[in-house]
């Protein structure tokens, strides 16, 4: 059987993670609307959300898409702000836990391993390998068929 954790859920949503959740969320988007609405009321947003995830009534909002042309046309769907922020309150406290669990290139959403070190590091393997499949799997997100995570932890406490 894993490791059990104990307290994960209220080191989640405590007030102090929240906000540092919204720092992070909010960085480089200060202009943006969402981020201004949210910011506004800050410490009555961040305190409601803090309550709607401790009694189970968090429901997360629909998220927006659009399309960006980079390289080709993709669709992007994004969560709303709210819902960032308690994205980024869970990482805060469970990406320490799985950080050393990741294989070495294992590099979306970790710290100093981004899009362009995994590029770098692609590219290494192309040069020193005779063979090369490239390959996209097209449409792979949009095919995955959406199911709500459980609102409640699964987490004992």
């Amino acid at each position: 059987m894993g490791k059990h954790y104990d307290h994960l859920w209220h080191q989640i949503i405590s007030f102090n993670n929240l906000w540092w959740a919204f720092k992070k969320v909010a960085r480089g988007k200060r202009s943006k609307s969402t981020v201004t609405d949210f910011e506004y009321d800050l410490e009555p947003n961040l305190i409601q959300l803090q309550e709607e995830l401790k009694s189970g009534s968090y429901q997360p909002g629909q998220y927006v898409s659009f399309y960006v042309h980079e390289a080709k046309r993709r669709l992007v769907s994004a969560a709303p702000f709210r819902d960032r922020v308690v994205h980024h309150a869970l990482v805060n406290v469970i990406a320490p836990l799985f950080e050393r669990k990741f294989i070495f290139d294992t590099s979306a959403n970790r710290k100093k391993k981004g899009t362009h070190r995994a590029l770098k590091r692609c590219t290494k393997f192309m040069r020193s390998s005779r063979y090369v499949l490239q390959g996209d799997v097209s449409g792979i997100w949009s095919s995955v068929p959406e199911k709500r995570a459980p609102v409640a932890p699964v987490w004992h406490y």
